[in-house]
């Protein structure tokens, strides 16, 4: 490695791309360890609706930064980042690469460019703003922060209400746009040479096809079950962001009568789609990316191929 920096590795892609398949595949010929970049897979006992790799696979392939916290506790970037730098130094140290997996994209920004000093969270104006948007509804907050801030309202969904009301927070604490106060952060970049791999799919409409596939395993694999046991062993509610993850959210709301039981897998399967579709957005405008397609069959000796050429420069 021609660098004073030692390397590190990235695998970054929309769910269902096959990350987690090619990480595995470099563990078996690389000296690399894996570390997690996923804000769903570091809740404990949420398994099926998360995708999260089994205890066999876990015991063959660790897996850092997977099953830190309980579902009624909050994981920010601000902890990724402290948690997977100290992580990436103790595999650097025992000589070994870290291979950062997941799809968790601000998780990456806020590794790759560190973390403003934005402000706390004020409860008061969260609640003014929800309550305009239970008037208004988010599309409308949408259009609110596109006019004092496009760039950030670009990269978010008109329904992603958390995002968005801390986006407006952080906009009306501070006074500045939330993308200037992220941007003052990027001399913050950690202290190695990344190899950053993209996964994207050259025909979404079979991403798509995945994607429901995967949601159909995950109901067969009993995530309605799950999503019961969580809510009887935890003081669980929808604004917490472990059941705010797509999948727990749809199930629990067919559960309480929020919406009719037969529409929970296809509104599932959408929110999914939204959710790779907002993944795909940040891994082509939010980073510099070698991209390979998820789609072809080749692509995990490519990316090989890739990772050998790079560890041996």
């Amino acid at each position: 490695m021609n660098s004073r920096h030692p390397p590190a590795i990235l695998i970054m892609g929309p769910t269902a791309s096959g990350k987690t398949a090619v990480s595995m595949a470099l563990a078996d010929r690389f000296p690399v360890e894996l570390i997690s970049v996923d804000s769903a897979q570091v809740f404990i006992d949420m398994d099926v609706g998360t995708a999260k790799p089994d205890r066999e696979t876990l015991a063959r392939y660790p897996h850092r930064l997977i099953d830190l916290i309980t579902p009624e506790e909050r994981y920010s970037a601000a902890r990724f980042r402290h948690d997977a730098l100290a992580a990436m130094a103790e595999i650097t140290a025992a000589g070994k690469v870290p291979l950062l997996v997941g799809g968790t994209m601000l998780y990456f920004r806020a590794l790759l460019l560190g973390l403003a000093e934005l402000p706390q969270a004020d409860p008061a104006l969260r609640a003014a703003i929800d309550a305009e948007a239970t008037i208004h509804g988010w599309p409308a907050m949408h259009a609110r922060l596109a006019a004092i801030d496009p760039e950030t309202a670009a990269r978010l969904h008109p329904t992603d209400s958390q995002r968005l009301q801390r986006a407006l927070e952080i906009c009306t604490l501070s006074g500045r746009k939330m993308s200037d106060l992220l941007a003052e952060s990027e001399s913050q970049k950690p202290p190695y040479t990344f190899l950053s791999i993209g996964l994207l799919p050259s025909d979404r409409s079979v991403l798509h096809e995945r994607i429901a596939q995967r949601f159909d395993d995950m109901l067969r694999a009993g995530l309605d079950e799950e999503v019961r046991e969580l809510r009887e062993k935890y003081d669980l509610d929808l604004r917490l962001p472990s059941m705010r993850c797509v999948g727990y959210r749809q199930v629990w709301e067919a559960q309480d009568g929020l919406m009719p039981a037969s529409e929970m897998r296809d509104r599932g399967v959408f929110a999914t789609r939204q959710l790779a579709k907002r993944q795909i957005t940040w891994l082509t405008n939010s980073f510099e990316a070698e991209h390979f397609d998820c789609l072809d069959p080749a692509m995990p000796e490519q990316i090989a191929e890739r990772t050998d050429a790079f560890l041996s420069s």
